[in-house]
Formats: C-alpha cells, structure tokens, sequence
C-alpha cells in the first residue's frame, strides 16, 4: 500500500483537534452544511479539491458544475479508488453517501441526475473539502 493510499485512522480527539467544529460535524458526524453556505457551491477557481482531513485528491474542477443546490457538485472524482459509497438511510430516506476511500470522511452524497458524460452528481459539502488552485496557491 502507498503512502496515498494508506489509510488513515486517528482517534476522536485527534479528529476534533484537527478539525473546525463544522469540518467535524460534517467529516465524522455525517452532518450536513446549509445549502449556499460553504465557501465553494459557487468557487469558480481551478483547481483540485482534496479532502479537509486526509488531504487526499478527491475532485478536479474541471468537472464541478452548477447544480443549483447550493452546495458544490461534480461528475466525477479524479479516481474512482479517491471515494467509497454507502447505503445512507437516515432521515427517512434511501440515498449513495460518499466517503473519503483514505480516511472515510463523509463528503455528500450521489445522485443519479448528473450531466454527461457520467449522469452523477456528487453534491458535496465545502466542509469537508479544501481547494488548492492550480496555480500552487494554498487556500
């Protein structure tokens, strides 16, 4: 197993200490931000979204879209392997959650009403995401 691909386990005080209260609630709590409320639903900087807790590379800009749900949505991850998905059946619903493969952060869900070419949107939180812009610039 490589580095990137090694997984990551820390305990809850380690997590909370690593983390924002928001980042965790959303991360290791399965929680969810308001809608049009996180700092990227409408980022338009290009550039990689990696993981808030394990920084593994998750999405690429070049497929975030405007889903007009308020929270940042794209159509694909940059690997299949970057994210893992699981049967979520909270909140009286059936719905695909999407996990962090590395460190098994919650990130959103998925849905089947994405544009092509896959038909997906994975509607993401922007908590539980960090952008770093193709130019190198840390955020």
């Amino acid at each position: 197993m490589t580095e990137t691909t090694k997984k990551v386990q820390k305990s809850d005080a380690e997590w909370r200490e690593q983390l924002s209260p928001e980042q965790y609630e959303v991360t290791r709590k399965a929680g969810t931000e308001r809608a049009f409320t996180g700092p990227y639903w409408d980022e338009k900087t290009e550039g990689t979204y990696h993981c808030v807790c394990c920084n593994t590379e998750l999405f690429s800009s070049d497929t975030k879209f405007d889903s007009g749900t308020g929270w940042p949505s794209f159509f694909a991850p940059v690997d299949e392997d970057a994210v893992a998905c699981a049967t979520d059946r909270s909140h009286a619903m059936v719905r695909t959650e999407v996990l962090c493969s590395r460190c098994e952060a919650h990130l959103g869900h998925v849905f089947p009403d994405g544009p092509e070419p896959t038909g997906r949107r994975y509607c993401m939180n922007s908590a539980a995401l960090k952008l770093e812009p193709k130019d190198g610039d840390k955020r």
